[in-house]
């Protein structure tokens, strides 16, 4: 793996890349507890400051935590095309309509009464310490270098790896 740690805007556009292409990520709040909870949560935008925007039921478990202590960990992961990104941030409620109607999206009816259920509540995550796992190349070669890997017992160069600082 080759390190390639990235700065300000560079890190802000690799967030908003990884995050809204993996999408699905693992939300975990009162992360200083054991166990710490944890949700699925769906990206629903990265803002050109590198916050990470969500949408939520107010009287969800991760939103009563966040309301606490807003110290929270996004876990992404997109095994088939090799994408991990881990986000440890502070995250904030906001209940503004323009905002979560901006966000909204038909697929939220599944969760919510539309965007002016008065249970909805965006939350964003401002990144604090971020790192991120990538190929190099596309899946089909990452595959043919770890088995030339495994069979010549040689480490291949597949992966790039590193730090984002906002």
């Amino acid at each position: 793996m080759s390190i390639k740690n990235l700065y300000n805007e560079e890190a802000r556009e690799k967030i908003k890349e990884m995050a809204e292409s993996i999408d699905m990520c693992m939300m975990s709040t009162d992360i200083d507890k054991k166990p710490f909870h944890s949700v699925v949560m769906s990206t629903k935008q990265v803002d050109d400051e590198g916050k990470i925007w969500f949408l939520s039921g107010k009287s969800s478990e991760h939103t009563k935590n966040i309301e606490k202590d807003g110290h929270t960990y996004l876990m992404y992961s997109d095994p088939g095309s090799f994408k991990f990104l881990n986000v440890f941030g502070k995250a904030h409620l906001h209940s503004d309509r323009d905002k979560i109607k901006e966000l909204y999206v038909k697929t939220d009816d599944a969760w919510f009464d539309g965007p002016d259920d008065p249970n909805i509540v965006a939350i964003h995550v401002v990144p604090q310490d971020v790192n991120y796992w990538d190929p190099k190349s596309n899946k089909l070669v990452s595959l043919a270098k770890m088995v030339v890997g495994a069979i010549t017992g040689e480490q291949q160069e597949t992966m790039n790896e590193g730090k984002l600082e906002v």
